[in-house]
């Protein structure tokens, strides 16, 4: 017999890999929408019936409305890590097995972010738009080599490590915070742990690799923001939430940093998004948040759509690893359990 499954924000870069692969065992429902309140209504009484399992991305909100539709749902799958778009109660009241997705990003993220720090400061952005602006006249896109500057990463964990032993092969200087100090970059790669503000003090370039949780809502904010090197760079391609953008913008208008960069930014009104794609739910936040239509003004303010961990490499990893640990919690086991 086969299990019912409903598989929502699938993306085009997802087909292949169902194209590639059989799941006789499954009778799979793709949906592009995500989850939430809102898509109920496209769903089937025998949807609610019949569904087993659930897998979702980030831009999905299953909050206990959304859960408790569903009469025999045994296993909720994030193809993430975070899981903050969850209702972990619900789950929990229901007996509703949470999986989630680890090391995904360690990898394509970390290259993002070294990418997106040479955009900086190499001022490769500005010279870009200079160009398309016509005004490719200007002398002004001196940067600096990355050996020179020391970058603070915010959060070592598999993403964050990965950011760092980059910039080690760089020769940046790497200043680190995190509540569990990882041994293998203090002693292979030269990574300097610090309190969380001596690594804000003292580094050129600060980037976030935090899970958002909610002691972490504006982790940065404004005496965050004041403690940073003047002319530093500032990047964030881990949770929007983390930041207070006004704060950014605030310091950003008065001059306070060389560049930013953001591949995620805080939503307003993360209930209502009813787009096809992760990608376009930060162009949905960024056109109903004036702030961040504000930094988006800015000539060294780089804004993507949450891409950072988004290469066929990634994407292919999620998708095994999910149907991997679903096979396992069937045969009793816990790969991945969040839940």
């Amino acid at each position: 017999m086969t299990c019912r499954m409903l598989f929502f924000d699938f993306r085009e870069s997802e087909k292949n890999f169902f194209e590639n692969h059989e799941f006789c065992n499954y009778d799979i429902k793709f949906f592009s929408e995500p989850l939430n309140e809102d898509m109920l209504s496209k769903l089937t009484d025998d949807d609610f019936e019949k569904t087993r399992f659930i897998s979702v991305f980030i831009s999905s909100s299953i909050d206990e409305k959304v859960i408790n539709r569903f009469k025999n749902l045994r296993v909720i799958m994030t193809r993430s890590t975070g899981y903050d778009h969850i209702d972990i109660q619900s789950c929990l009241a229901k007996n509703i097995a949470l999986i989630n997705v680890e090391n995904y990003g360690k990898t394509s993220v970390a290259q993002f972010v070294i990418a997106l720090i040479l955009m900086l400061v190499r001022n490769l952005y500005l010279a870009l738009m200079s160009e398309v602006k016509d005004l490719f006249k200007s002398n002004n896109f001196t940067g600096r080599n990355l050996n020179t500057l020391t970058l603070g990463v915010i959060g070592t964990g598999s993403i964050g490590s990965g950011v760092c032993r980059l910039a080690s092969g760089f020769g940046m200087k790497v200043l680190a915070f995190d509540i569990r100090p990882n041994d293998e970059l203090k002693n292979d790669y030269n990574v300097e742990y610090m309190d969380f503000e001596g690594v804000i003090k003292n580094s050129d370039i600060v980037t976030l690799h935090l899970p958002y949780l909610k002691e972490n809502y504006h982790l940065f904010s404004d005496k965050q923001f004041e403690m940073m090197k003047e002319g530093s760079y500032f990047v964030n391609v881990s949770r929007g939430n983390l930041v207070d953008t006004e704060a950014l913008l605030k310091y950003a208008q008065m001059g306070k940093f060389k560049g930013i960069a953001l591949d995620v930014v805080a939503c307003p009104d993360v209930n209502h998004i009813t787009v096809d794609n992760i990608e376009n739910d930060t162009l949905f936040c960024v056109e109903n948040s004036k702030s961040v239509q504000e930094l988006m003004k800015l000539n060294n303010v780089i804004i993507t759509p949450h891409m950072a961990y988004n290469t066929q490499d990634s994407i292919d990893f999620i998708l095994e690893s999910t149907f991997e640990s679903l096979s396992d919690y069937l045969k009793g086991g816990r790969k991945n359990r969040v839940l």
